[in-house]
């Protein structure tokens, strides 16, 4: 079997502009790559016919967080909970989550305050613009 390795997470968003500008200013997360894609090879890929999406890669170390704004739009499956079916998150990790939680800007309200875990890594959530799911973990 062919090896795999970690390419990317991607990310709906409605708004490019705001999700790059949070992941960007607010995590940090360098911009690596930007491009549209239309046609038929996405549309094929995506099962969405005449689907155009505009695409920024944002470098995580490691890996690319992948921020996608399609038109026409899906639906909006934003769950309330990060643990209910087919849920996601992007998740990073730092050395030092009380200070990347005391550095987080006013308008990022975190699910709560770093919480130490049965593994005793220490973890943070809070939402981007779009409702998406975000994780910080100290292991």
């Amino acid at each position: 079997m062919t090896e795999l390795r970690m390419h990317h997470v991607g990310v709906v968003v409605s708004d490019l502009d705001e999700a790059v500008s949070f992941y960007r200013d607010t995590l940090g997360l360098p911009v690596a790559d930007e491009f549209t894609l239309s046609g038929e090879g996405i549309g094929t890929a995506i099962d969405v016919d005449g689907v155009t999406g505009d695409f920024v890669h944002l470098d995580a170390g490691g890996g690319l967080v992948e921020l996608v704004e399609y038109d026409p739009a899906g639906d909006d499956v934003a769950g309330d909970a990060v643990n209910q079916l087919g849920a996601k998150h992007v998740g990073f990790t730092v050395d030092d989550i009380d200070e990347f939680h005391e550095t987080l800007p006013g308008d990022v309200d975190p699910v709560s305050g770093p919480q130490e875990i049965e593994t005793g890594a220490s973890i943070v959530f809070f939402r981007d613009p779009d409702g998406n799911f975000v994780e910080v973990v100290e292991a």
